[in-house]
Protein backbone atom coordinates (compact mmCIF):
# COMPACT_ATOMS: atom_id res chain seq x y z
CA UNK A 1 0.00 0.00 0.00
CA UNK A 2 1.45 3.31 -1.08
CA UNK A 3 1.60 5.92 1.68
CA UNK A 4 1.27 9.67 1.19
CA UNK A 5 3.95 12.25 1.82
CA UNK A 6 2.33 13.44 5.07
CA UNK A 7 2.24 9.90 6.48
CA UNK A 8 5.88 9.32 5.59
CA UNK A 9 6.84 12.62 7.25
CA UNK A 10 4.94 11.54 10.40
CA UNK A 11 6.72 8.17 10.52
CA UNK A 12 10.08 9.98 10.78
CA UNK A 13 8.96 11.20 14.22
CA UNK A 14 8.13 7.67 15.42
CA UNK A 15 10.49 4.88 16.50
CA UNK A 16 8.50 1.72 15.75
CA UNK A 17 10.73 -0.34 18.06
CA UNK A 18 10.13 1.85 21.10
CA UNK A 19 7.51 1.81 23.85
CA UNK A 20 6.63 5.42 24.58
CA UNK A 21 5.34 6.97 27.76
CA UNK A 22 1.86 8.28 26.96
CA UNK A 23 2.79 11.92 27.57
CA UNK A 24 5.70 11.63 25.13
CA UNK A 25 3.44 9.99 22.53
CA UNK A 26 0.92 12.83 22.67
CA UNK A 27 3.74 15.36 22.29
CA UNK A 28 4.81 13.56 19.11
CA UNK A 29 1.23 13.43 17.79
CA UNK A 30 1.02 17.19 18.30
CA UNK A 31 4.14 17.66 16.14
CA UNK A 32 2.97 15.47 13.24
CA UNK A 33 2.13 17.12 9.88
CA UNK A 34 -1.57 18.02 9.80
CA UNK A 35 -4.09 17.19 7.07
CA UNK A 36 -6.87 19.62 6.18
CA UNK A 37 -9.22 18.19 8.81
CA UNK A 38 -8.97 17.71 12.57
CA UNK A 39 -7.89 14.09 13.00
CA UNK A 40 -9.29 11.81 15.67
CA UNK A 41 -6.80 10.28 18.10
CA UNK A 42 -7.59 6.59 18.43
CA UNK A 43 -6.73 4.23 21.29
CA UNK A 44 -6.30 0.49 20.70
CA UNK A 45 -5.92 -1.73 23.76
CA UNK A 46 -5.27 -5.47 23.35
CA UNK A 47 -6.29 -7.42 26.45
CA UNK A 48 -5.22 -10.83 27.70
CA UNK A 49 -8.77 -12.12 28.02
CA UNK A 50 -11.01 -14.29 25.85
CA UNK A 51 -14.13 -12.40 24.79
CA UNK A 52 -15.81 -15.70 23.86
CA UNK A 53 -16.36 -16.30 27.59
CA UNK A 54 -19.10 -14.28 29.27
CA UNK A 55 -17.07 -13.94 32.47
CA UNK A 56 -14.17 -12.35 30.58
CA UNK A 57 -16.10 -9.61 28.82
CA UNK A 58 -14.79 -6.08 29.32
CA UNK A 59 -17.36 -3.38 28.72
CA UNK A 60 -18.33 -0.13 30.33
CA UNK A 61 -18.76 3.60 29.97
CA UNK A 62 -16.78 6.60 31.11
CA UNK A 63 -17.16 10.35 30.75
CA UNK A 64 -14.01 11.81 29.19
CA UNK A 65 -13.08 15.11 30.90
CA UNK A 66 -12.64 16.88 27.56
CA UNK A 67 -15.13 14.90 25.48
CA UNK A 68 -14.27 13.33 22.14
CA UNK A 69 -14.53 16.42 19.97
CA UNK A 70 -17.43 14.79 18.18
CA UNK A 71 -20.98 16.01 18.68
CA UNK A 72 -23.09 12.88 19.16
CA UNK A 73 -26.69 12.77 17.98
CA UNK A 74 -28.98 11.11 20.52
CA UNK A 75 -32.27 9.34 19.83
CA UNK A 76 -34.47 8.70 22.88
CA UNK A 77 -37.32 6.19 22.97
CA UNK A 78 -39.68 7.47 25.65
CA UNK A 79 -43.27 8.57 26.24
CA UNK A 80 -45.09 11.25 28.21
CA UNK A 81 -43.10 13.13 30.83
CA UNK A 82 -39.94 11.16 30.03
CA UNK A 83 -40.16 12.25 26.40
CA UNK A 84 -40.45 15.87 27.53
CA UNK A 85 -37.43 15.37 29.83
CA UNK A 86 -35.40 14.00 26.94
CA UNK A 87 -36.26 16.99 24.75
CA UNK A 88 -35.36 19.40 27.55
CA UNK A 89 -32.02 17.61 28.07
CA UNK A 90 -31.06 18.19 24.44
CA UNK A 91 -31.93 14.90 22.73
CA UNK A 92 -31.83 15.27 18.95
CA UNK A 93 -34.77 12.93 18.34
CA UNK A 94 -37.49 11.67 20.69
CA UNK A 95 -40.27 9.20 19.91
CA UNK A 96 -41.84 5.79 20.46
CA UNK A 97 -43.54 3.10 18.31
CA UNK A 98 -43.99 5.50 15.38
CA UNK A 99 -40.19 5.44 14.82
CA UNK A 100 -40.03 1.66 14.26
CA UNK A 101 -41.13 1.64 10.57
CA UNK A 102 -38.92 4.67 9.86
CA UNK A 103 -35.90 2.70 11.08
CA UNK A 104 -36.95 -0.66 9.60
CA UNK A 105 -38.21 0.44 6.20
CA UNK A 106 -36.44 3.73 5.54
CA UNK A 107 -33.02 2.77 6.97
CA UNK A 108 -33.07 5.85 9.19
CA UNK A 109 -29.80 6.07 11.13
CA UNK A 110 -29.22 9.81 11.59
CA UNK A 111 -28.12 9.30 15.21
CA UNK A 112 -25.11 7.93 17.04
CA UNK A 113 -26.59 6.69 20.34
CA UNK A 114 -30.01 5.39 21.38
CA UNK A 115 -31.34 5.87 24.92
CA UNK A 116 -34.54 4.18 26.05
CA UNK A 117 -36.71 3.99 29.15
CA UNK A 118 -37.14 0.35 30.34
CA UNK A 119 -40.82 0.26 29.32
CA UNK A 120 -39.81 0.89 25.69
CA UNK A 121 -37.46 -2.10 25.41
CA UNK A 122 -40.26 -4.41 24.28
CA UNK A 123 -40.82 -2.10 21.33
CA UNK A 124 -37.11 -1.67 20.55
CA UNK A 125 -36.59 -5.44 20.78
CA UNK A 126 -38.24 -5.70 17.37
CA UNK A 127 -35.29 -3.77 15.97
CA UNK A 128 -32.63 -6.07 17.42
CA UNK A 129 -31.54 -7.48 14.06
CA UNK A 130 -31.18 -3.97 12.65
CA UNK A 131 -29.66 -2.12 15.61
CA UNK A 132 -27.52 -4.95 17.04
CA UNK A 133 -24.98 -5.22 14.19
CA UNK A 134 -24.55 -1.43 14.23
CA UNK A 135 -23.86 -1.39 17.99
CA UNK A 136 -26.89 0.85 18.56
CA UNK A 137 -28.99 -1.40 20.79
CA UNK A 138 -29.62 0.27 24.17
CA UNK A 139 -28.13 -1.63 27.10
CA UNK A 140 -28.47 -1.22 30.88
CA UNK A 141 -24.72 -1.85 31.32
CA UNK A 142 -23.88 1.19 29.20
CA UNK A 143 -26.48 3.34 30.94
CA UNK A 144 -28.62 3.69 27.82
CA UNK A 145 -31.62 1.86 29.30
CA UNK A 146 -32.70 4.10 32.16
CA UNK A 147 -35.52 6.14 33.64
CA UNK A 148 -33.06 9.00 34.19
CA UNK A 149 -33.07 10.17 30.59
CA UNK A 150 -31.88 13.65 31.58
CA UNK A 151 -28.66 12.25 33.03
CA UNK A 152 -28.14 9.82 30.15
CA UNK A 153 -28.53 12.47 27.43
CA UNK A 154 -26.44 15.04 29.35
CA UNK A 155 -23.56 12.60 29.87
CA UNK A 156 -23.53 11.49 26.23
CA UNK A 157 -23.53 15.10 25.06
CA UNK A 158 -20.71 16.00 27.46
CA UNK A 159 -18.34 13.22 26.39
CA UNK A 160 -19.53 9.86 27.69
CA UNK A 161 -18.09 7.00 25.65
CA UNK A 162 -18.62 3.25 25.72
CA UNK A 163 -15.70 0.85 25.52
CA UNK A 164 -16.07 -2.83 24.70
CA UNK A 165 -13.98 -5.73 23.43
CA UNK A 166 -14.22 -6.78 19.81
CA UNK A 167 -13.89 -10.40 18.67
CA UNK A 168 -10.09 -10.12 18.62
CA UNK A 169 -9.99 -8.97 22.28
CA UNK A 170 -9.12 -5.38 21.40
CA UNK A 171 -10.84 -2.20 22.57
CA UNK A 172 -10.90 0.52 19.89
CA UNK A 173 -11.91 4.02 20.94
CA UNK A 174 -11.63 7.62 19.77
CA UNK A 175 -10.35 9.67 22.71
CA UNK A 176 -10.29 13.17 21.24
CA UNK A 177 -9.05 15.34 18.40
CA UNK A 178 -5.45 16.28 17.58
CA UNK A 179 -6.43 19.93 18.13
CA UNK A 180 -7.06 19.19 21.83
CA UNK A 181 -3.30 19.31 22.43
CA UNK A 182 -1.12 16.89 24.37
CA UNK A 183 -2.33 17.80 27.87
CA UNK A 184 -6.07 17.30 27.27
CA UNK A 185 -5.47 14.12 25.27
CA UNK A 186 -3.31 12.78 28.11
CA UNK A 187 -6.08 13.49 30.62
CA UNK A 188 -8.69 11.73 28.47
CA UNK A 189 -6.31 8.80 27.96
CA UNK A 190 -5.67 8.39 31.68
CA UNK A 191 -9.39 8.32 32.50
CA UNK A 192 -10.15 5.61 29.93
CA UNK A 193 -7.09 3.50 30.80
CA UNK A 194 -7.97 3.65 34.50
CA UNK A 195 -11.51 2.55 33.67
CA UNK A 196 -10.30 -0.41 31.58
CA UNK A 197 -7.93 -1.51 34.36
CA UNK A 198 -10.72 -1.23 36.93
CA UNK A 199 -12.97 -3.35 34.67
CA UNK A 200 -10.56 -6.31 34.73
CA UNK A 201 -12.67 -9.48 35.03
CA UNK A 202 -12.03 -11.74 38.02
CA UNK A 203 -11.67 -14.63 35.57
CA UNK A 204 -8.77 -12.93 33.76
CA UNK A 205 -5.46 -14.74 34.34
CA UNK A 206 -1.94 -13.70 33.41
CA UNK A 207 -1.08 -10.39 31.76
CA UNK A 208 -4.21 -8.28 31.44
CA UNK A 209 -3.04 -5.44 29.18
CA UNK A 210 -1.07 -6.96 26.31
CA UNK A 211 -0.46 -3.84 24.26
CA UNK A 212 -1.59 -0.23 23.93
CA UNK A 213 -1.30 1.78 20.72
CA UNK A 214 -2.22 5.34 19.78
CA UNK A 215 -2.87 6.44 16.21
CA UNK A 216 -4.33 9.42 14.42
CA UNK A 217 -6.83 8.99 11.58
CA UNK A 218 -4.10 9.29 8.95
CA UNK A 219 -0.97 8.64 11.01
CA UNK A 220 1.31 5.80 12.14
CA UNK A 221 0.92 3.85 15.40
CA UNK A 222 2.80 4.68 18.58
CA UNK A 223 3.04 1.85 21.11
CA UNK A 224 2.69 2.81 24.76
CA UNK A 225 4.46 1.54 27.84
CA UNK A 226 1.42 0.69 29.96
CA UNK A 227 2.14 -1.58 32.91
Amino acid sequence: MKRGKRYLEATKLVDSTKLYESKEAFDIIEKMPKPKFDETVELHVRLGVDSKHADQQVRGTVVLPHGTGKSLRVLVFAKGDKAKEAEAAGADFVGAEELIPKIEKENWFDYDVIVATPDMMGVIGRLGKVLGPKGLMPNPKSGTVTMDVTKAVSEIKSGKVEYRLDKTNIIHLGIGKVSFGAQKLQENYQVIIDAIIKAKPAASKGQYIKSVALTTTMGPSLYINQK
